[in-house]
């Protein structure tokens, strides 16, 4: 994009005023043109891509296009002050973010700054917002599970340590209460939790706020939040800054993060704000070219670290909004195809009352069983089989024909797992209460049972189980296993509790 010529008298009376300033010319640079948060700098030979630079005035910006004869920069903010002919200087560093323990607990802008009235946050460490992944021989299988509290999720769609496991639903259908549920799940069991809010109503990120302290996890969590009324650049950095942040947990004190980005649909959407204004060429749906590579590098950066480099991980769920159920649009095929499986939401199911709204049979964990201990493998082997062979038999027995006894037996097996895998918001379940949930339901329990008791039926077994087998519990957590003789007394209990507590 070559200067006007308005622009070249304005460049030599610059050049001209300053001309002994001690500043190194590849150092320095004045403004061009400005305008809806992008700058168009000349000078600045030396900046390199990603570099911070100094508007003066306390107002940063990014260098994003290194042009021949121009410089394209988005600004943080401050857009109204930066004017033609304003003097940039570099800063030689790369976009950073404040990093560490100090943030836990508080609720951050895209740069780090808090935004929640408790003062300023005291640390010394920061880490770039970029930062290459780590490579093959750097990380580790991923066979440790995260546990969601969700039934439906943990038995099916297991998530594990160091995954990337897409939520995906159309608006409305519950994608951020099932990132909520888990972060809430996640309390005692050393898990630091990042909520990155790209895009969202700020009343909407207030109320999960409120949500998380209530619940206690804010001791343990940090959110990151760029809201819809925030500039699309800050909307772009915020889940590389919330990345950052979980990076130093993971490389300087070898924990495990949980971190999820609600969403990345809005994501892309700034990104192709901010690249058509920097006058880059629109591809498909007139997003970039590169905007494949915008969730790849991010996503990339969630690993399982070998045992020499510390142990830690980064699991991500990133969320994705699709459009009247349309998973072949193009943001959602290219997160798909980035991530380790997908945890896929339907507002069909939603609205007839399943919640939460998983569809079984479109959604997938790509680690599978190994990210489950072998309790919930044992259990949960036959619940998806079960529940397939009853949506087609579901479909089938619409025509009215008359039933043979074992499809009425299938028919009846599945309404019941449909409605024991049902569960409330913030209601999330441990591992061991699941297992023994799932196997009642799997092995005919609730066969002579009314399908409205199920939840009735599952709730007074978990605290049966509790008050007159504790150790069922105990050899299912210590172990992770369901013995033969854990078993045994787990059917002696089912067997105890329907005939002496449960009336149909």
């Amino acid at each position: 994009m070559k200067a006007r010529p308005e622009e070249i008298s304005s460049i030599l009376k610059q050049q001209i005023e300053n001309y002994d300033m001690k500043t190194k010319e590849e150092d320095i640079g004045y403004v061009l043109q400005t305008g809806d948060g992008i700058a168009r700098i000349y000078g600045l030979e030396g900046v390199t891509y990603g570099e911070l630079l100094d508007f003066g005035n306390n107002i940063f910006g990014m260098a994003l296009n290194l042009e021949e004869d121009n410089v394209g920069c988005v600004l943080f903010g401050g857009e109204s002050e930066v004017k033609e002919g304003t003097i940039v200087k570099r800063t030689k560093r790369m976009v950073e973010v404040p990093a560490g323990d100090a943030l836990i607990g508080r609720v951050v802008d895209a740069l780090g700054r808090p935004i929640d009235g408790k003062g300023e946050i005291k640390t010394d460490k920061f880490r770039p917002i970029e930062f290459l992944a780590p490579g093959v021989i750097d990380r580790k299988s991923v066979n440790k599970p995260v546990q969601t509290g969700i039934m439906a999720i943990d038995s099916m769609i297991p998530i594990g340590r160091g995954q990337r496991e897409l939520i995906i639903g159309d608006r409305q259908t519950g994608k951020t209460a099932v990132a909520i549920d888990t972060i809430i799940n996640q309390k005692g069991k050393n898990m630091i939790c990042i909520y990155v809010a790209i895009g969202q109503k700020a009343s909407s990120v207030a109320s999960i706020v409120n949500l998380l302290e209530q619940k206690g996890a804010m001791e343990y969590t940090i959110i990151v939040s760029s809201t819809a009324s925030e500039m699309s650049t800050i909307q772009y950095i915020a889940p590389y800054s919330g990345c950052a942040m979980a990076e130093e947990f993971l490389y300087a004190q070898g924990k495990d993060v949980l971190i999820i980005y609600d969403d990345l649909s809005k994501h892309a959407q700034a990104y192709r704000a901010m690249s058509l204004l920097l006058k880059r060429p629109p591809g498909r749906e007139a997003y970039p070219g590169d905007v494949f590579y915008l969730h790849s590098r991010l996503l990339e950066r969630s690993v399982r670290l070998s045992d020499e480099l510390g142990g830690g991980s980064i699991t991500a769920l990133p969320i994705i909004e699709t459009l009247a159920s349309d998973v072949s649009a193009y943001i959602p095929t290219n997160v798909i195809s980035i991530t380790d499986g997908q945890i896929y939401l339907e507002s069909e199911l939603f609205f007839s009352g399943i919640r939460p709204a998983v569809n079984v049979g479109l959604s997938v964990s790509r680690v599978g069983g190994s990210a489950q201990i072998k309790a919930m493998r044992k259990v949960a082997g036959k619940l998806r089989l079960g529940l397939a062979q009853f949506r087609e038999l579901a479909a089938f027995a619409q025509f009215g024909s008359e039933l043979d006894k074992n499809t009425r037996d299938s028919l009846m097996q599945g309404e019941r797992l449909v409605e024991t895998l049902k569960q409330d918001q913030y209601y999330t379940m441990p591992v061991e209460h699941q297992v023994i949930v799932l196997y009642s339901g799997i092995n005919g329990y609730l066969m002579d049972i009314n399908t409205k008791q199920a939840q009735q039926f599952n709730a007074g077994l978990i605290e049966f189980v509790g008050e007159k087998y504790p150790e069922v519990y105990k050899s299912i957590v210590e172990s992770g296993e369901l013995k033969a003789e854990t078993e045994e007394m787990l059917k002696k209990a089912i067997e105890e509790y329907k005939a002496t507590r449960f009336r149909a």
